[in-house]
């Protein structure tokens, strides 16, 4: 799941997402040349345009087809392995293997943070990975088809505006027009679902849950002090996130320890620390760099779609008609509120990330 940069505000200089992370699109594109962990600023300026436009389209293809997938790998993770523990792993994992790329590519001086910084992206641990998910991942476990999961958080630009409008940020009139067009969707989607249909109340509410307490940390973002290099701050906000799952699978009384599961939810689990947190969220910076913001922030609307669709291939989801009209209106309103909110003229950082 991690980004909803273009209604979230500036962001300094950090990022999120899918498996969703959250920042500002010309945040981080003002830092051009930038530097991902597998290629180097200079790789970038120096390729042709033909073979440049092959790799935007690779790179945007892999966070269109990875982030939407992931919802489908935690569906099939949590059906043997714990929700939140598993989550813990993931994130464990995926922070360790990507400060090992840093170090290895810019030495370990690279990860020195100051204490606020760390407490930034700690913090931002506890709101996107743990409380955003890990409350994906219970509310899968506890019966929600990873589509329908999907189109709930895909109203997480929505929820954005709302925490704007509430600090005293206007919105535009069309945004808002966007904000009430999606909840509108919103409802249905969870009415079609939750009242006499085939997922239980408590986990579209969780999911719901999940969806605020992700975009309360992509609004809260730009508010924090955090490292001057994105992916120092994911690799922080992985470990503390990780942390925070821990303890809050203890107090589920879930197993804490990995244990014995199919082959098919650890390859799962697997895809989602390698492909989900690792691969998906170093193409989507590069990205950032290499593409107009109007493309790259298509993933927004793309995702879902492609986790509807991989939901029903894949694991036979219902898709009914009401899903997919309510479906539509929310990803609809969050595509007007992305095109609303984006300013050519606007400063740097005021245009708009999510998901891990």
């Amino acid at each position: 799941m991690y980004g909803w940069r273009d209604v979230a505000g500036s962001w300094p200089e950090t990022m999120q997402q899918p498996s969703g992370w959250v920042s500002s699109l010309d945040s981080v594109r003002q830092e051009q040349p930038f530097e991902t962990p597998l290629s180097s600023s200079g790789e970038l300026s120096s390729r042709p345009r033909s073979s440049r436009a092959l790799l935007v389209a690779v790179a945007l293809g892999i966070v269109y087809v990875v982030w939407g997938s992931t919802y489908l790998a935690i569906r099939i993770t949590v059906e043997e392995l714990p929700p939140l523990a598993s989550g813990a792993w993931r994130f464990f994992t995926a922070g360790l293997v990507l400060a090992a790329i840093l170090a290895l590519r810019s030495g370990w001086r690279r990860l020195r943070v100051t204490p606020a910084e760390l407490a930034g992206s700690f913090l931002l641990g506890l709101l996107l990975p743990a409380l955003g998910n890990g409350f994906v991942s219970v509310g899968e476990f506890m019966g929600a088809p990873s589509g329908i999961t999907a189109l709930l958080i895909a109203a997480v630009p929505l929820w954005v505006i709302v925490y704007r409008a509430a600090s005293g940020d206007r919105p535009r009139r069309l945004t808002t027009v966007g904000v009430l067009v999606g909840f509108g969707g919103l409802v249905g989607l969870v009415a079609a679902t939750g009242v006499g249909g085939q997922v239980p109340w408590a986990a579209c509410l969780i999911i719901v849950v999940a969806s605020v307490a992700w975009s309360f940390g992509s609004w809260l973002m730009p508010r924090l002090t955090l490292p001057g290099d994105p992916f120092v701050t994911t690799v922080y906000e992985m470990l503390g996130g990780s942390l925070c799952l821990l303890v809050g699978a203890s107090l589920r009384g879930e197993p804490l320890l990995p244990h014995a599961a199919s082959r098919d939810a650890w390859l799962a689990w697997a895809y989602l620390v390698v492909f989900g947190s690792v691969v998906a969220f170093t193409a989507y910076v590069w990205v950032l760099s290499a593409a107009p913001i109007s493309l790259v922030a298509t993933y927004a609307y793309v995702n879902p779609v492609v986790a509807v669709f991989l939901g029903w291939i894949v694991l036979s989801e219902q898709v009914t008609l009401t899903i997919l009209v309510s479906g539509a209106v929310v990803v609809a309103a969050v595509a007007i509120v992305v095109s609303s909110e984006r300013r050519p003229t606007s400063r740097v950082g005021e245009t708009g990330h999510a998901k891990v």
